[in-house]
């Protein structure tokens, strides 16, 4: 008997059974640091998939922040104090102008349920507008307007007050290629999507989307797709929301903003996981004219939300991207990093695609490049056979066939040749089976 056994059995005793736990052997993860996570033993794992440790795992600037502002004072925002609103200055400072208002939870799901109600009442409306396999959080909410759980395992299937538009999926979706035509196609159905449940008593009051479609499987829409859907929300008055809660903060490298490095504009956007690099923190930013129409008598208040400790985090996680230059990292680091399994696509017939901004990534597993025909058994079998080299994956997607890669920005290029190695060498043992 181990102690990793008795760890198993109490878990199975005292936690909820929907809790997965990742890869066939479960790790006991003891510590972390940078880009790499130590087991009990002592033994060193890359981390390919943690995006919340975005600046890396126990960050000693991010620690000691929050370190330092616990030994004095940790309490809710019906005080003044300077750190929340230096924060909010510090947030707004970095989106476009007309974003200006922040509001401040505890997770991305509680900014995604907020960024819902602030659209609803601003417009009356309670429909939405969501994007075919997206996720949006864990309330009951946002599984509700979140295809991929109630289209899912245990979902209840599409609420009536939900209308979905197709996923922009340039690899295998109804229409195909990185092009503004392949865009326009997509924007097309989806305008016929809102339209068609605005004349059945339906409209939407806001339009949720993230700007890469994350649990969808990393899919990068075609240029113009976000922006020209935006676009369409606003024509038929509802609120265009950009979920970045897995995309924010320089992942994507060219921009702090997904949304941004696509030219669109919303009127709220969402934030969550990198924001407090592992602290439970979650932001919702959005305009003056929403924000005025919420505060229609009933107060928003959010015990933990803006106290001063996680406003000293997130100020700190601020101070580490800009300093230490880690949107720029990200960027040359994935350009690396999509080159190299780009070109490994080309040694091996099972990766269909290689897609993704960045340090959020996605490589796709067919069986058979022609027909597309997803391969779940392969993306599983990486993801653990990698797991025993030391390297942790994870798969994703619709037909759990994507191997998905969002590690902490402080990835290098040594991380990322080491990945690149890994993949080949399971891939052709794999083959060779």
């Amino acid at each position: 008997m181990t102690i990793e056994t008795d760890l198993l059995a109490a878990r199975r005793r005292l936690l909820g059974p929907s809790l997965s736990l990742s890869y066939r052997t479960p790790l006991h993860i003891v510590r972390g640091e940078g880009a790499y996570l130590y087991d009990a033993d002592g033994r060193e794992y890359l981390d390919c998939v943690n995006n919340v440790a975005h600046v890396g795992h126990a960050h000693p600037r991010v620690v000691e922040a929050g370190a330092v502002q616990m030994r004095l004072l940790n309490t809710n925002t019906r005080y003044l104090h300077e750190n929340v609103l230096r924060y909010a200055e510090r947030l707004t400072a970095l989106l476009p102008d007309h974003l200006e208002v922040c509001y401040f939870t505890n997770s991305g799901s509680e900014a995604n349920e907020l960024a819902l109600r602030l659209a609803r009442t601003a417009t009356g409306r309670p429909d939405v507008a969501v994007v075919d396999v997206a996720y949006h959080g864990n309330t009951q909410r946002l599984v509700e307007v979140s295809p991929y759980k109630f289209d899912g395992p245990g979902g209840a299937g599409k609420p009536d007050d939900v209308q979905v538009v197709p996923l922009p999926d340039p690899y295998r979706g109804a229409h195909r290629g990185m092009t503004t035509s392949t865009a326009d196609a997509y924007l097309a159905a989806a305008r016929d999507v809102i339209a068609a449940a605005e004349a059945a008593g339906h409209p939407a009051g806001a339009v949720i989307a993230e700007p890469i479609a994350s649990v969808a499987g990393q899919v990068v829409p075609p240029p113009g797709w976000l922006a020209g859907l935006f676009d369409a929300a606003r024509a038929v008055g509802a609120v265009p929301i950009a979920d970045e809660v897995q995309v924010g903060f320089g992942r994507v490298g060219v921009a702090t903003w997904a949304f941004d490095a696509q030219g669109a504009r919303p009127d709220i956007v969402t934030m969550g996981k990198p924001i407090g690099n592992g602290h439970p923190l979650g932001a919702v930013v959005t305009t003056r004219a929403i924000a005025d129409a919420f505060a229609n008598g009933m107060e928003y208040f959010n015990t933990f939300g803006g106290n001063p400790v996680s406003a000293a985090i997130g100020l700190a996680v601020l101070d580490v991207i800009e300093e230490e230059g880690l949107r720029e990292h990200g960027r040359v680091t994935g350009d690396r990093l999509l080159a190299g399994l780009h070109a490994l696509a080309e040694r091996h017939e099972s990766i269909g695609d290689v897609r993704g901004m960045g340090l959020f990534i996605g490589i796709e597993l067919v069986r058979d490049r022609n027909t597309l025909e997803p391969d779940a058994d392969l993306a599983h079998e990486l993801a653990n056979r990698a797991a025993a080299r030391g390297v942790l994956l994870s798969t994703d997607g619709l037909f759990h066939n994507v191997m998905k890669i969002k590690p902490p920005l402080v990835f290098s290029a040594d991380d990322a040749d080491r990945l690149i190695e890994t993949v080949d060498t399971v891939l052709a043992e794999l083959a060779a089976v």
